[in-house]
């Protein structure tokens, strides 16, 4: 079993389904609200879960009720949350519009994720014994870069997503192997809005990369090798929340295992094609036995 550690956010996501997001300054109806556990860290957490791994979860949840309600979703996906600690004050929460054709627009208020600005000495040996190590970029960079460089220091491979998109310090991309931004990120990052183009500037500073690119699939790029662009399974989107956290969780999941780049890519493709076709981020991650060829 891919024994995996997860540094990253705990959010409560708070869902209004409308027919169009809202313009500047506009009103719309909505038809529907949901709270739906969720957050970058917690949902690759869940998604690696469920797609096999042991997955342990670092990070925090306040001490509203939001904090509790997290920490058991995570739990009830079998992710170890000792080292998910609860501070005083409110839990993240993600504020999310999706539309009727799945697309969603997120705002983020980081609550108790804000207080995450080191590992501390337990999430250190969490890191150091794991196989890999899951980060994005919902908690404060101090901590992301600690986690990333004591994995370094421990030969433990580490995969960054970069969102919420913004600069990368040298000393975090120094000990990054695999980086998976989408598309709107890699060009936020590059100033390349071509794929390739932007992929080939990333690897500048790390050694692999996989761009995530929707309903159109994604490119794989490496030092030393061709780019190679995988198709994504044709399916009819509900809600793209969560979509990219549970290819990343699969995926991780994958490599853990050994599996060569392209059939990793394709199992975690078929997950995310799974997740886009029902609601919510994290309660929408399909288990393994639902990807299919394991």
């Amino acid at each position: 079993m891919t024994a995996i550690a997860v540094l990253g956010s705990t959010n409560m996501d708070l869902v209004a389904y409308v027919v169009r997001a809202p313009g500047r300054g506009e009103t719309v109806t909505g038809r529907e609200f949901r709270t739906v556990p969720g957050g970058k860290g917690a949902n690759q957490a869940v998604a690696a879960a469920r797609a096999g791994g042991e997955v342990v979860m670092i990070g925090a949840v306040g001490t509203d009720e939001y904090g509790s309600l997290l920490r058991t979703n995570l739990e009830h996906a079998g992710v170890d949350t000792e080292l998910l600690h609860t501070v005083a004050g409110p839990s993240g929460t993600a504020h999310i519009v999706v539309d009727d054709e799945g697309a969603n627009a997120i705002v983020v208020i980081p609550g108790a994720n804000g207080s995450v600005t080191a590992l501390g000495p337990g999430g250190q040996a969490a890191v150091a014994a794991a196989g890999l190590l899951l980060l994005q970029l919902e908690l404060p960079m101090a901590a992301v870069t600690e986690a990333a460089r004591t994995a370094k220091t421990h030969g433990v491979r580490t995969i960054l997503t970069p969102s919420p998109v913004q600069p990368l310090p040298s000393g975090l991309l120094d000990a990054v192997d695999l980086l998976i931004p989408n598309e709107h990120e890699a060009a936020a990052l590059t100033g390349y809005e071509e794929p390739h183009a932007a992929a080939q500037i990333l690897l500048r500073e790390v050694p692999e990369v996989v761009i995530t690119l929707g309903r159109k699939g994604c490119l794989y790029a490496a030092r030393g090798s061709e780019p190679v662009l995988f198709p994504a399974p044709e399916v009819t989107a509900v809600d793209t929340t969560g979509a990219g956290d549970t290819f990343v969780g699969t995926l991780a999941v994958a490599l853990g295992e050994g599996r060569a780049v392209p059939e990793a890519v394709a199992w975690a493709s078929s997950a995310a094609a799974l997740c886009v076709q029902r609601p919510g981020a994290s309660t929408s991650m399909p288990y393994r036995s639902e990807i299919g060829a394991a």
